[in-house]
């Protein structure tokens, strides 16, 4: 059936954009600006069986992406084709990059060749290959972004482990009544992995998946908008009198990338810098030749024990306290309260969920801490009441003054929430 003419319009407006986009370099708030557009005209076209179908079968094309990198199909592309000249944020596709089906059997010689034709050829209807005639195909940045070095890989595997917990969410929810997870050693990653280790343990006693979540924690995507000390007056309620005192203690700090940089914006001030973390992380923290330059000491803790410092300027938490649900983030926080002294202050930087219209990324991230950690991302009265319950105050919380407290802006800056002594 012809289309009418107001269709023949709109399509011919849609193709002329992509030609243009083809062609044009932006930057990234265009580009998210331009994407949600297009999710707002997919979702404005679909009916509800195009959205159910969408979504029933989106699991099908993670798990084409993860066989394609435990079989390091990717690299043998890669071989095959040579460096992308492209980068990872880029969309279009280099012709020259072509490869054969039998090059790659070849290359891939453990896996039977059927095996390898059926993961390309899902691959290609995904856009992830172009294919230009039979048994022929055209890499493409996706395909090259997830070769075994890179971090995409390991996002890949990071997520398709995690179905393992999601596709068993209904069962674990059936068998407790339908009560929200509130206990991260009896939650639903225990139920789904049939195991009494919380989620971290398990992390350390399984390299493989220990090494893809760091590599996934690490990646530039998660340190979204500025960084705290940016926005929240540091020579104003950090002033120390001398280098003897300690300035700044970092609560499960990791590498240390917030206190190197912390550092590098306030070279000057006075008092000592102090990385926490549990020991095999802070093995690896003292191999950072930045991290031992820059004078940062370095401490074994367990933050369910006793804080070391006493009375510290301020005690600093990034992305810790959302892996934790209220009955262990109390505890954490109480070791934190019997530090402090009476010119001691907390400052956390999470993410803050909207009271209201809160957008896909966060109550992904939502379901993501309540999965793994029977944990969850807080508002700020829930924030509020978990430090009143740990024997502090919400004295304030810091946000850009260019950040307007609607969802997308509390979905892109993480907040940095000021607590003191009752």
């Amino acid at each position: 059936m012809p289309h009418d003419t107001h269709v023949t319009s709109l399509l011919q407006t849609l193709n002329a954009t992509t030609e243009i986009l083809n062609r044009s370099a932006l930057n990234q708030t265009d580009r998210r600006q331009l994407l949600q557009a297009c999710d707002r005209l997919q979702r404005s076209l679909e009916s509800p069986a195009d959205t159910t179908a969408r979504l029933v079968f989106s699991a099908h094309q993670l798990m084409a992406l993860r066989l394609g990198v435990d079989l390091k199909l990717f690299d043998a592309i890669d071989a095959q084709v040579g460096p992308s000249p492209a980068s990872a944020e880029s969309s279009s596709c280099n012709p020259n990059q072509s490869f054969d089906v039998s090059a790659i059997c070849e290359a891939l010689s453990h896996a039977d060749p059927l095996l390898i034709q059926r993961i390309i050829r899902f691959l290609a209807a995904m856009d992830v290959v172009i294919e230009v005639d039979r048994n022929h195909f055209v890499s493409t940045p996706l395909a090259a972004a997830l070769v075994s070095s890179s971090p995409f890989s390991a996002a890949v595997i990071h997520s398709t482990h995690f179905t393992t917990v999601l596709s068993r969410l209904p069962e674990y929810f059936h068998s407790n009544g339908w009560k929200n997870p509130d206990d991260g050693l009896n939650g639903p990653f225990q139920f789904a992995l049939g195991t009494e280790a919380h989620y971290f343990d398990f992390l350390s006693s399984t390299p493989y998946y220990g090494h893809v979540f760091d590599t996934v924690m690490s990646m530039s995507f998660r340190r979204r908008g500025r960084d705290w000390f940016e926005f929240f007056p540091v020579a104003e309620r950090l002033s120390n009198s001398n280098d003897s005192e300690t300035l700044l203690v970092d609560i499960g700090g990791g590498q240390g990338e917030d206190l190197m940089k912390f550092h590098s914006k306030f070279p000057t001030l006075p008092g000592q810098l102090i990385l926490q973390d549990l020991p095999s992380v802070i093995e690896g923290a003292r191999k950072s030749k930045d991290l031992l330059s820059s004078g940062i000491k370095t401490e074994e803790y367990d933050f369910f024990e006793t804080q070391p410092v006493r009375g510290a300027r301020a005690y600093f938490m990034r992305t810790v306290l959302h892996d934790w649900p209220d009955k262990q983030a109390v505890s954490i926080l109480g070791r934190v309260r019997e530090a402090m002294g009476s010119e001691s202050v907390l400052l956390i930087s999470e993410t803050l969920l909207p009271d209201s219209g809160a957008l896909l990324p966060s109550v992904i991230s939502d379901m993501q801490m309540m999965g793994s950690f029977a944990s969850l991302e807080r508002t700020e009265d829930q924030w509020r009441s978990l430090l009143d319950a740990s024997g502090l105050k919400l004295v304030h919380v810091w946000l850009p003054d260019e950040c307007d407290r609607k969802a997308q802006s509390l979905a892109e800056q993480p907040a940095l929430l000021e607590a003191r002594l009752k």
